[in-house]
């Protein structure tokens, strides 16, 4: 194996969580594969602008904004119904990545409780696309706390990744969460290849804020469509180091959980699972196996009828989670244990409680929309490419 490909061995012990939301009604990453059959349509390729020139060797410097005093000033005193004996710090606020649009992105994150000054740093990327790294990963997965069902407390999370590393937690890109674009047209162009840029930008000026973890471990993880996120951010980081005139970004491997990788497999595997778990029927199943193409660009009639009668025989069940009730089901109530299915809606409440946002220095421009866990696709073109080409370049 290459020296230079030797980061991208995916680490096991960050395996990720899967993005249960305990409810059936809006998943955007169903959504967005299910729009490929009826209106196919491909974004920009992933590859272009200054990761394009880096991979020639070209230097093509990002923008680096002045970050002097800004680590202090996105520290947290202390979070609304935060539980006592916290014994980390956390840091939250914007980072712009493109002034002349007015682009900023939204972080929180959390320092290790013990020996901080020694342990990797991890960036988490939520996908959807569009949903929210706070809200998902943080709040309701892998960060220090989650929150109670009065919607104001919140409960230190035994389980939390940031026991073990220093995590941050990125809403990306500009549109998703408290993460915003002062140019509405923007939100009509964030496609993959941005994207990745945009996170590239927003980490060199992080380190920039945080010049402690600037030769420190680093680690990318995230689940979904961060299947896309994940390693183009990787190769954009990696081709950029190779540029002495470019901040080198210590990577040291990705590790992706759920991920979206290629939308043909990921269908095929997602109705293979449904009818082995018995959630559709062997005829339905003979029908997908034998008219849907997956990597065609659009379905068949005959594949979409089969298609929607799949959907229709599972009922009202959450696909990430067959077995678990839904939020306000009646079977609910009866559990003891085990993950909430009305999470999101606590998580929902809580963030958009103002005093809440004023602990996190969120919303400093009074978004005109609340705070949501996932914001539809439809405002980014998201890409449909097969993304095996990026995990195939890091192998020897």
């Amino acid at each position: 194996m290459k020296p230079e490909s030797a980061v991208f061995l995916f680490l096991t012990c960050f395996t990720a969580i899967i993005g249960a939301y305990g409810e059936r009604g809006f998943d955007p990453l169903d959504k967005f594969i299910w729009a490929k059959r009826a209106n196919p349509r491909l974004s920009d390729a992933p590859i272009g602008g200054n990761l394009e020139l880096a991979k020639n060797g070209v230097y093509s410097p990002v923008y680096v904004s002045p970050q002097d005093g800004l680590m202090e000033a996105d520290k947290i005193d202390k979070l609304p119904g935060q539980p006592e004996g916290v014994t980390f710090n956390q840091y939250a606020g914007y980072v712009t990545v493109d002034p002349k649009n007015g682009r900023a992105l939204f972080y929180y994150f959390a320092e290790s409780p013990s020996n901080s000054s020694t342990k990797p740093l991890v960036l988490w990327l939520n996908g959807g696309p569009g949903c929210s790294s706070l809200g998902a990963g943080a709040m309701m997965e892998l960060g220090p706390f989650r929150v109670n069902s009065d919607g104001k407390t919140l409960y230190q999370n035994p389980y939390a990744w940031n026991i073990e590393a220093n995590v941050i937690f990125l809403e990306s890109p500009a549109g998703v969460g408290f993460s915003y674009s002062n140019t509405t047209s923007d939100y009509n162009l964030s496609g993959d290849k941005r994207t990745a840029e945009d996170s590239y930008t927003f980490l060199i000026n992080w380190l920039e804020r945080f010049p402690q973890y600037k030769t420190r471990d680093f680690f990318i993880a995230g689940e979904s469509y961060a299947g896309h996120y994940v390693p183009q951010l990787a190769q954009t980081i990696v081709l950029n180091n190779k540029i002495t005139s470019q901040t080198v970004i210590n990577l040291r491997g990705i590790a992706i959980g759920n991920a979206l990788i290629d939308d043909s497999t990921s269908m095929k595997g997602m109705y293979d699972y449904f009818w082995t778990h018995a959630l559709i029927s062997d005829e339905i199943n003979d029908g997908i196996r034998l008219n849907c193409n997956f990597s065609a660009e659009s379905m068949s009639h005959v594949c979409f009828q089969y298609l929607e009668q799949a959907d229709a025989a599972m009922g009202n069940v959450f696909s990430y989670d067959i077995y678990a009730p839904l939020c306000g089901s009646s079977s609910f109530s009866t559990l003891s244990a085990g993950f909430d299915p009305c999470s999101s809606n606590y998580i929902q409440t809580y963030l958009n409680i103002p005093e809440v946002q004023t602990a996190l220095h969120a919303n400093v421009t009074a978004l005109p929309y609340p705070w949501e866990r996932c914001r539809h696709y439809d405002h980014f073109p998201y890409s449909h490419f097969s993304q095996r080409q990026y995990y195939q370049s890091f192998k020897s």
